[in-house]
C-alpha cells in the first residue's frame, strides 16, 4: 500500500478555504474517492478542530476570553499534535488523500508573522507537534484584506477572536503567507481567490491535479 498525500488550503481570514475544501473534495469523490469505513480514500479534516481535544481547543482559542500570543501559538500546536497523531498520520499510512483546511502553515503566518514570535520559535514547537510533516502541497488563496473584510460583512458573521484582531495584524498574516510560498515554491500553489468559487476552484483544480496524476 502507497502512503497516502497530505493536501492543505491555507490563506486568510474571508478567503473562501472552507469553500474550496468542499469543492475539492466533491470533485474528488466524483473522481472516485470515497470515505470508506475502516479503509478511507479521503479524509477530509480541518485545524483546529479535526479531534474530540481540537474541538475543544477551537473554541477556547476562537470564542474564549484573552489568550496570550505564546499560549496561543501553543494551543495550537497542541491541536496539531493531537490531529497528526489521531488522524492524519493513520490516515496517509493507510494511503488516503487527506485535505486540511489550515495546517502547520497558519501558525506560521499567525503567530510567527501575525503576532510576531518569529520562524525560528513557532517551527520549532510546530516540528515537534507534527514530527515534521509537510503538506506534499499547500494551496494559498490569496485576497486582498478588503475583499475579504467585505466578504465576512456580506456573509453577516459574527468575527471570532482572530478576525476581530485588526487590519494590521491580517496584513502582517497576508505578508507571512507570501513570504512563506515565496521560499518553499516547491511546496506551495499561490491561487488568487477574487473570483467566484467556482473559478478559484478551477485554479485549485489545476495545482491539485498533476499531483494526484503522479501518485496514481
Amino acid at each position: 500500500m502507497s502512503r497516502g498525500l497530505l493536501i492543505a488550503l491555507e490563506g486568510g481570514d474571508g478567503a473562501g478555504k472552507s469553500v474550496q475544501v468542499d469543492l475539492l473534495a466533491q470533485r474528488l469523490r466524483q473522481g472516485g474517492l470515497a470515505g470508506v469505513d475502516g479503509a478511507p480514500d479521503l479524509v477530509v479534516t480541518r485545524e483546529p478542530g479535526g479531534t474530540d481535544l481540537g474541538v475543544a481547543i477551537r473554541n477556547l482559542l476562537l470564542h474564549g476570553g484573552q489568550v496570550s500570543p505564546v499560549a496561543e501559538a501553543l494551543l495550537y500546536a497542541a491541536d496539531r499534535a493531537q490531529h497528526v497523531a489521531q488522524l492524519i498520520e493513520p490516515a496517509l499510512a493507510a494511503g488516503a488523500v487527506v485535505i486540511t483546511d489550515r495546517y502547520v502553515d497558519s501558525s506560521l503566518a499567525y503567530q510567527a508573522a501575525g503576532r510576531g514570535l518569529g520562524l525560528d520559535l513557532v517551527k520549532q514547537v510546530n516540528t515537534l507537534a507534527t514530527g515534521g510533516l509537510l503538506p506534499d502541497l499547500t494551496v494559498l488563496l490569496d485576497l486582498p484584506l478588503a475583499e475579504a473584510t467585505r466578504r465576512r460583512a456580506v456573509a453577516g458573521q459574527v468575527p471570532d477572536r482572530l478576525e476581530a484582531a485588526g487590519d494590521q495584524f491580517h496584513q502582517a498574516v497576508a505578508q507571512g503567507y507570501l513570504a512563506l510560498a515565496a521560499a518553499a515554491p516547491q511546496r506551495y500553489a499561490l491561487v488568487q481567490a477574487a473570483g467566484t468559487p467556482e473559478q478559484v476552484h478551477q485554479l485549485v483544480w489545476q495545482a491539485v491535479a498533476p499531483l494526484l496524476q503522479q501518485e496514481a
